[in-house]
Formats: structure tokens, sequence, C-alpha cells
């Protein structure tokens, strides 16, 4: 059985993966961990996350160090939290899925350096189909970057209202994608004004907040005369920690390393 921590386990993400967890008789929960002085503190899990008592209770990060070491960690929690995971990880050779975006440049060294002890599984959408859609896009690229006709590159991205960082790690993600392989040198995000025609070497980004979409992304290539539009889109927040749960699986039986979902899913 797969012993598995959550950390960031009464966020909304973290409420579906104890679910989804504890739904799996391979898998076991043995430590729902959360931010020092958060409210949920001391609720059992289950209870919190509404499929009854799982005897694992909402633990803060000092009593997490405390506690014999899980066979993985998920990381689905705020960059602080990845903070910790990637200390606690490293410290006690645990295997990591950090699913946590918006982190800053300081905590993507650690994530780098962290990989050359542990296995280390870090995407910024732990979603399935937006992982196999990345590689849509980039076999897109790859066949239009040589066309006689110019072609523009525009990402839409859609959130819920809540969602701190813009645009999204995703967006961001499919943006380095297709520049790797067309050569765009320009990041945009938003336009505003007379910015004036635009340049070929540029992908724009837009982000749209509202209620409670878990998430979508649309990446347009442009040319004349003709469109090509690929949406994915989840209708909940589910395949997100399906996805989690996969790399767990996966990134247990590896060796130290920096891996991706292309890696789990095996492409």
């Amino acid at each position: 059985m797969l012993e598995i921590a959550i950390c960031g386990a009464a966020g909304k993400m973290g409420l579906r993966l104890v679910d989804l967890i504890y739904a799996d008789p391979a898998l076991r929960i043995v430590a729902a961990i959360e931010s020092n002085g958060h409210p949920k503190l001391g609720i059992d899990a289950g209870i919190n996350a509404g499929i009854g008592p799982i005897e694992v209770l909402i633990c803060d990060q000092a009593f997490a160090r405390s506690q014999k070491p899980p066979a993985v960690l998920i990381d689905f929690s705020h960059p602080s939290g990845s903070e910790f995971a990637i200390e606690y990880c490293q410290s006690n050779q645990v295997p990591l899925v950090l699913a946590t975006t918006g982190l800053e440049s300081e905590t993507i060294h650690k994530i780098q350096a962290a990989s050359q002890t542990i296995p280390l599984v870090w995407a910024p959408s732990m979603s399935l189909a937006v992982n196999l859609s990345m590689k849509l896009v980039e076999m897109a690229g790859q066949a239009l970057k040589n066309q006689s006709t110019s072609v523009d590159v525009e990402i839409i991205e859609r959130h819920h209202r809540f969602k701190a960082d813009s645009p999204s790690g995703t967006a961001l993600k499919f943006g380095e994608i297709i520049a790797t392989a067309m050569g765009q040198t320009e990041h945009r995000h938003g336009r505003t004004g007379l910015v004036g025609a635009r340049p070929q070497t540029e992908i724009g980004y837009h982000a749209v907040r509202l209620g409670d979409n878990p998430g979508q992304h649309t990446i347009v290539f442009g040319m004349l005369g003709e469109t090509i539009e690929l949406t994915v889109s989840a209708s909940n927040r589910d395949c997100y920690a399906a996805g989690a749960i996969a790399a767990s699986k996966f990134v247990v039986n590896q060796p130290a390393g920096l891996y991706n979902m292309m890696d789990v899913l095996g492409i």
C-alpha cells in the first residue's frame, strides 16, 4: 500500500485528493499537512473533506516533521507550503509531486537542486488532458514554423475568480513549448492602447477570471485565411487530483531526477 502525505490538505485541491486517495484501496493517507495556525488544524481530514472520519488529523508542519516519513508527498498548497515540501522531502529522502503554481525563481532553483537527490515530478498542470494537449501543441508548432505565411499565436486561459497568479502557469508552459518550437521571443500579457501592428515574434496571453471555472486553455494559431484552435477544459478539479495521484504512483519507482507529466504519461 502506497503511503501518501498531502501538503495543503484543507485547500480546494487537498479536499479532492483526500477523497480520491481514500477511495483507492492501493493508497493510504498518512499525513494531512497545513500551514502553522491554519483554522482546520486538529480536524479529521476525512470529515473536513466530507467523506467521514479517516483517522488522520490535519496537522501543522512541525507535527509532520515529528512523524514517520511517507512513501511520497503531494504538494497542492501555495508557494510557502512548497518551500516546506521541498525542504522536508529533501531532508527525509521522500519522493515529491509538486503541483503548486505561482512559484518564484528562488523556489524553482530549490526544486532543481532537490531533484539531484530525490525523484521529483513538477508540472504547471497535473491534468492528463492538458499535458497531452501540450504534446499536440508542440507538434503543431513544429509543423507550422517553416510555413510561407506568418503564424500568429495567442493563448486564452479562463480560471475561477480566486486564482492568484496570472497568466496561469499552464498558459505560460504552453507558450514556452510553442516558443521553443517556433522561435517567438516576446511574451505579451494583454494589450491596451495604440500598440500598433502585431509582431510575428510575439505570443499573446489573455487571462479571464470568473465564477468557479476550474480551468480552460485555448491555443490559437492564426494564419491568413485559416485558423487552428486547440481547447482543453476541466469540468471539475478531479482531473488535477487524479493526475497528481498518477504522478505519485510513477515517482516512487524512479531514481533521483526532475520529471514532468510527459514522463508520467510516457510520451
